[in-house]
Order: structure tokens, then C-alpha cells, then sequence
């Protein structure tokens, strides 16, 4: 158990040295876009003289500019895209094509909106905005939507694709890039990492998108905090590959499957409420790791947490996990634990299984009274507000390890621990 331990410390030395710390952006010139501006002959970024088309802005700007939009609508025109790598390919060397709307390259740059309901990026693309080989940049502010899914099955489109880069997401509301194809399962996603890409992605509004809301492939690092993730198909946040994530005070409803670690992946997920997807709430498979801690995963459509390979490892604590299994089984029995893999792999302690389907353990023994787990309603204040009423059982019951803001024992449930939701 001292290795689940030092996996989850060194996970967040990883990210803390990397994408977690604050980007520093390098002080440079305001360049200013605004669509309303007619003279687009005399155009030259001043504040009196601003650009009409962000790419245009984009390709003019110095490494460490700020790039400002006006409201408006800023159209991406399309442009063909060889992808020399394949970030979710069985062979990484792999050329996938797609198209790319908003292509930012070997700069350092700020894209920041006036206000981010009245500045929208259509970009009619697959990789909607592109950062490659960017240091410590930043997008905020605005709304991405109106992608375009490419032909390639391999090429992952995203509203945001990040590689070899150190990108921020912040403020942003990446919305309505729905479209799909027959031919190609998968859709448009939100906030993709690639390639050794450490991102932030945070305080973002990411909906109604036909893939993986946020993906880490092949090395990405990230720090998820403080999303709204609804209504998608897919994964609401898949860590996969090698990829790093710490993953915290999310929500995250109405995708087919929650959170879940794949590959030689590891994440630290706390605080977050998985709620009304159709599939999973949160899974560790293949050979990853996953400290689950002071999670919400709560009326999922199948089970809530599942281990699901031999290999997987990790450590589960103060959660709530409760009424999950409302629609027929699909990718995994109504239950509320699923040890599909060996028991001797995780730490379950200090949890609330209750209320879950047909079981609330499943191919492993039922642990209720032991480790600390329970068995009780959690006794939230509503069907969507998940903060625990005065009575409730789970105050000061998780693991006696863990604090509370206040110094006390903390509770179970998302709104427990240091990091809890306010």
C-alpha cells in the first residue's frame, strides 16, 4: 500500500513541476481584432486600427503578444492539416489528415476575449484551435464552437488540440461542435493534450460536443479544475496512454462514461461529481493508477467505480458512491463497486456505498462495515444540489487521515477535504 502512496505523491510532483504551476506570460504588445472594423487595408493591430481576421492577427504577432478580441463572430477558414503523429493510434507513427481552423505555431501568445458569451470562434475545423511548439501560451475568455469532423478516423478533433506545447484553457466556453460523421465513430471533442503537452484547463464551460469532452494522449500532463462538463458523447475526462492528470472540483454529466484512467496512465481525482451519464461514473483500466478521493459518483447509468483489468491500481477513499445502475447494463453491471480486476490493487476505504441497483459490490466482498466503509443515505439537500444536509451521516466520517478546511476529521463526499466544492 506505501507504493499506492509514493505513485500518487510523485503524480503530483510531476504535474506541480510542470502544468500545474502558474504560466508565466512574457509582457508584450496588445494586438487588437475586431470583425466590425471595414478598413481592413490599413489594418495593423493598434487599438485604432485593429485586425478583421484573428489568423491574420495570429500569423502577424510576436512570441509573447497578447492577442484581443472585440466581440464578434471570428469564421476560421479551414485549412488541410497532415498530422505526422498519431496521438490515439496503436502505432504512434502514423499520419492522420484533418483540417485546421485557428493554427497558433512556435510563438508564445495570449488569445484573450472581451468577454467570452459576445467573442465566438467558429472554426470549421477538426483541430478547431491548434497550438504546436507554443511555450507558456494562453486562450481565454471566448466560446469555440462550429467544428467540423474530419474524414480520418485517426485525426483527433477537438475544439482545442495542444501539442508539444504549454497552453492555459481558461474562461472559455467551447460549445456546439456537434458534428459527426457515419463513417468515423468518433466526433469533436473539447480540450485535447498531446505529444508532452502540459495544459491547464480551467473554469471552463465544455457542452454539447460529439467526443471526449477533455483527452490526454502520449505524455500530456494536466491540471482539471473547476469544469462544467455536460451533455457529450464519449468520455468526460479520459487520461490515457502515458498522460498525468490531476483532476478536481469538476462536474461532469450527461456523457456516455465519466472519468476514467487508461493505458500506463495516473491521475489524482478528488472532489468531483459524476452524476447522470449513461455508463460508467469512474474507472482504472489497463495498467494505470488512480487515487479516487472525495468523489460525488452518483446516478450513473451502470456502476460507479470499476476496476477493470488485473493491472490497474489504486486508491479509493471518501466517496460517495450511491444509486447508480437506472438503465439496462451496458458497459458494466448496476452496481457500485465492479472489482474487475484484483482486489489486492486497491485501497477502498472510508466510502458510502449505498442505494446502487442490483449490488453495491460486485465480484469482490462487500465491504460495508469494514475499512471504515458504510452503507447510509448520504442524505444530499436535493436530486441536484449534492451538498450533505445538517443530519447527515457522512460528516466527519472519511478517513481520519484527511482534514477539513476547518482542521476537523473530513467529510465523505465531494464537498470534504481540503479541496472540497464551495
Amino acid at each position: 500500500m506505501r507504493n499506492f502512496i509514493i505513485l500518487s505523491i510523485v503524480a503530483v510532483m510531476i504535474l506541480l513541476s510542470g502544468c500545474a504551476r502558474k504560466i508565466e506570460i512574457e509582457p508584450g504588445r496588445i494586438v487588437y481584432v475586431d470583425d466590425d472594423f471595414e478598413t481592413e487595408a490599413d489594418s495593423d493591430g493598434s487599438e485604432y486600427a485593429p485586425y478583421h481576421s484573428l489568423q491574420e492577427a495570429i500569423d502577424s504577432a510576436w512570441s509573447g503578444d497578447r492577442i484581443f478580441l472585440m466581440p464578434g463572430i471570428y469564421s476560421a477558414e479551414a485549412d488541410e492539416y497532415v498530422d505526422s503523429l498519431c496521438g490515439n493510434c496503436l502505432e504512434h507513427r502514423t499520419l492522420a489528415h484533418a483540417t485546421v481552423g485557428f493554427h497558433i505555431k512556435d510563438k508564445q501568445l495570449t488569445i484573450e476575449g472581451f468577454e467570452r458569451d459576445s467573442v465566438r470562434l467558429l472554426t470549421n475545423a477538426g483541430y478547431g484551435v491548434l497550438f504546436e511548439n507554443c511555450p507558456s501560451s494562453r486562450i481565454s475568455n471566448l466560446t469555440i464552437s462550429g467544428g467540423k469532423r474530419d474524414l480520418d478516423g485517426n485525426a483527433t478533433d477537438a475544439a482545442v488540440v495542444v501539442k508539444f506545447s504549454e497552453v492555459t484553457v481558461e474562461n472559455c466556453t467551447i460549445i456546439d461542435n456537434e458534428h459527426k460523421l457515419d463513417t468515423v465513430v468518433v466526433g469533436i471533442g473539447g480540450v485535447f493534450g498531446r505529444e508532452g503537452a502540459q495544459i491547464i484547463v480551467r473554469n471552463n464551460l465544455i457542452k454539447n460536443n460529439s467526443w471526449d469532452a477533455i483527452a490526454l494522449y502520449r505524455g500530456a500532463k494536466a491540471f482539471i479544475a473547476d469544469n462544467e462538463i455536460d451533455k457529450g458523447r464519449g468520455v468526460g475526462i479520459g487520461i490515457t496512454w502515458d498522460a498525468h492528470a490531476v483532476v478536481t472540483r469538476n462536474l461532469i454529466s450527461n456523457y456516455w462514461k465519466g472519468i476514467g484512467t487508461f493505458g500506463n496512465s495516473s491521475a489524482v481525482v478528488t472532489n468531483n461529481i459524476v452524476f447522470d451519464n449513461l455508463g460508467w461514473g469512474i474507472i482504472a483500466t489497463g495498467n494505470s493508477f488512480m487515487e479516487a478521493r472525495n468523489n460525488n459518483i452518483v446516478r450513473n447509468g451502470n456502476c460507479g467505480f470499476a476496476a477493470w483489468s488485473d493491472s490497474a491500481r489504486g486508491v479509493v477513499i471518501n466517496n460517495i458512491i450511491a444509486d447508480n445502475g437506472w438503465r439496462e447494463k451496458w458497459v458494466c453491471p448496476c452496481v457500485g463497486v465492479w472489482m474487475n480486476g484484483d482486489p489486492e490493487n486497491f485501497r477502498i476505504e472510508y466510502n458510502d456505498v449505498w442505494g446502487n441497483d442490483s449490488a453495491e459490490y460486485r465480484d469482490i466482498d462487500d465491504l460495508t462495515g469494514q475499512f471504515g466503509n458504510l452503507s447510509v443515505d448520504p442524505m444530499f439537500v436535493d436530486s441536484l444540489d449534492f451538498h450533505l444536509r445538517d443530519n447527515s451521516p457522512l460528516y466527519n466520517a472519511g478517513h481520519p487521515y484527511y482534514t477539513d478546511p476547518d482542521g476537523g476529521r473530513s467529510d465523505i463526499g465531494a464537498f470534504g477535504g481540503l479541496g472540497g466544492i464551495k
